[in-house]
């Protein structure tokens, strides 16, 4: 199989396809090959663990390792249409908070505020300095 059958392959069985895989597919075929068989039978192959838990793990593990903010936003966008709530997505992002600390769970959270546009409350008091 070529290059453009394989991004057109990843493109149907995923409905969608990466920078990363688009690059990776015209510069270095064999690697993109590789990696994607690894994620096929690590996240996409019919195993134990439901679909709808690994994406919630892979978006975890995107802000645990600091990974691509385009890919967060992309995995959030993938978890919405699965189907996950968006408070299923934040209830993930909180278990960062006792074992990773505060810091590292708001660069996830703003990716899925943005993502989600979750809006917060405003203070009723005048004299609050916002921050």
């Amino acid at each position: 199989m070529g290059a453009q059958e394989y991004i057109d392959k990843i493109a149907q069985g995923r409905g969608f396809v990466l920078d990363f895989h688009k690059v990776m597919a015209k510069h270095d075929y064999d690697v993109l090959v590789a990696t994607d068989d690894l994620v096929r039978g690590t996240v996409l192959a019919d195993r134990e663990l439901d679909k709808n838990t690994k994406e919630l793990l892979f978006i975890l593990c995107l802000v645990a390792v600091r990974g691509s903010r385009d890919d967060l936003e992309t995995h959030i966008r993938i978890a919405l249409g699965m189907g996950i709530t968006s408070q299923e997505i934040l209830e993930a992002l909180e278990i960062l908070i006792p074992l990773a600390g505060v810091a590292l769970f708001k660069e996830g959270f703003e990716v899925w505020r943005e993502v989600t546009g979750a809006e917060g409350l405003e203070p009723s008091a005048e004299d609050v300095v916002e921050g």
